[in-house]
């Protein structure tokens, strides 16, 4: 009996790789099928999905193995295929930016909510945005890394200018690539900074996602994360939080007033984040948001009205 080598069957042999070197079954099962659809040139899910009991096409199996060993050796799936989804967009990824996580999502759903009257409900999406404010806002993104925040910001906020500030030639590279596939880099300024050093306001908005993992945690850290990412983009210090201690004062001065300082933390950081925000006159903490699994992730403050 002939057994036929099928798409599915390869995808299988895949998965069970990937588990084999250490991946999640879960993760293992959505990258095998991605990887599978990179390498049938960009088939859609619901096509592999109707043909995954095919015959393998000519050259597919030659392709898929080069992919599958990559993600074999814990090499992010992101760097791997190039791009990652962020905000209904695909972001162009490279190892000299973060691979965007959903968690950051909550940044940009905060931004627009907060930006706008008519903002997104909270866990969902906007379609092309239809009732923008006439007025625009100025936003500022510090860290951009890959420009996720800041093209998803500008495209679903037609209103809004956002300067997107990186200290990464080559993450500023990226960022400008994919603001340009989004149609948005009319509206996105792109400047290499330290945080916020020499950048002028006033923002209506300051948001970012800093390094904040503590150095002592960084070898502890799932490959795909440690011997992939850019370290820069990754480590806050000893304990974390020395990008936030300098964000804080930065954005209270450029802020106007009234306007909003958003930004991701770590695990555990909640209650020293409120004390940084806490000891800067200028700025009053709002609220302290959650992630999807229950874990505070996002500080929203706001600049007093009487600050200077």
């Amino acid at each position: 009996m002939v057994h036929t080598d099928t798409i599915h069957r390869r995808i299988r042999e895949a998965r069970r790789r990937f588990e084999q070197a250490g991946i999640e079954p879960d993760e293992a099962a959505i990258d095998a099928d991605v990887l599978a659809r990179q390498a049938l040139g960009g088939w859609e899910r619901g096509q592999l999905l109707v043909r995954q009991h095919d015959a393998c096409p000519a050259g597919f199996p030659g392709v898929f193995e080069a992919l599958v060993r990559r993600r074999e050796q814990r090499e992010p799936t992101g760097y791997i295929i190039g791009y990652r989804e962020f905000w209904n967009l695909d972001i162009e990824v490279s190892p000299g930016v973060l691979i965007p996580r959903p968690e950051t999502e909550l940044l940009v759903e905060e931004a627009l909510a907060r930006l706008s009257p008519e903002g997104p409900e909270r866990g969902g999406r906007p379609g092309p945005w239809a009732a923008a404010p006439a007025a625009s806002v100025r936003v500022a993104d510090v860290g951009t890394g890959s420009g996720c925040i800041a093209v998803a910001i500008a495209r679903w906020l037609p209103s809004a200018e956002v300067v997107a500030i990186d200290a990464s030639d080559e993450a500023l590279a990226v960022a400008r690539r994919n603001a340009t596939r989004h149609e948005v880099s009319a509206r996105v300024r792109f400047l290499k900074a330290d945080l916020l050093a020499g950048v002028a306001g006033p923002f209506d908005a300051v948001v970012s996602n800093p390094p904040y993992v503590p150095a002592p945690d960084i070898a502890g850290l799932q490959p795909e994360v440690r011997d992939h990412e850019p370290l820069q983009a990754l480590s806050g210090g000893i304990d974390g939080l020395d990008l936030v201690r300098r964000l804080v004062p930065d954005a209270a001065a450029v802020l106007r007033p009234g306007g909003w300082l958003l930004f991701e933390f770590g695990f555990g950081q909640a209650g020293a984040v409120g004390a940084i925000i806490a000891a800067e006159p200028r700025l009053e903490l709002v609220d302290i948001r959650d992630d999807l699994a229950g874990i505070p992730r996002m500080a929203i403050a706001q600049k007093r009205e009487s600050g200077w």
